[in-house]
């Protein structure tokens, strides 16, 4: 067994396979406001449900990691910067998370993720139904469904604002109206 942290073993009659290094875990949970009423059990159980995976697979989990923010704009959230430093410096090599739009609902923290693939820094994304490595094909699964969760957000910004111009074309006012002091 190569004991070296990540390099290839092989004879001549088989090729060279790559032997990842054990995958140290950071569980990240999100939700996406910050206000404290709403979501309130989201990061709970989000955590409750991949911690019994965790245990079930005998993964090491490092850190658990709770953020509160939308994942809407690429570089806003505090926590998912600093889970990005940690596994540049090695502290992680793998992310355990509920679902792919936990991380990324927009292009550049989707990037930022995949660039860590490219350069063997982040071996593995694992989710409640699904993991994603440095496989072409998982990667571009990662993509299609952050992706898809990037159009949700867009679809949803055009259909509040095509509701709002509604109301204002039937004579009601976008919101609730102003109250008489």
């Amino acid at each position: 067994m190569n004991t070296q942290p990540y390099g290839l073993i092989g004879t001549a009659a088989q090729p060279n396979i790559q032997i990842p290094p054990k995958i140290k875990y950071v569980l990240y949970a999100r939700k996406s406001t910050e206000s404290e009423e709403k979501q309130v059990l989201s990061i709970d159980s989000q955590i409750k449900e991949m911690l019994q995976i965790a245990e079930r697979e005998g993964l090491e989990i490092v850190d658990i990691r709770r953020e509160s923010h939308s994942a809407k704009d690429s570089g806003q959230r505090p926590i998912f910067n600093e889970i990005v430093a940690d596994l540049r410096s090695g502290r992680y090599s793998g992310i355990l998370t509920w679902a792919p739009d936990r991380l990324s609902r927009n292009a550049g923290d989707l990037g930022t993720l995949v660039d860590l693939m490219d350069q063997k820094i982040l071996f593995e994304i694992k989710t409640y139904g699904q993991k994603f490595t440095n496989s072409p094909n998982e990667k571009f699964l990662l993509m299609i469904l952050c992706s898809q969760a990037k159009l949700e957000n867009d679809n949803k910004s055009v259909n509040v604002k095509r509701g709002l111009r509604m109301r204002c074309e039937m004579g009601l006012w976008p919101a609730p109206a102003p109250r008489a002091i």
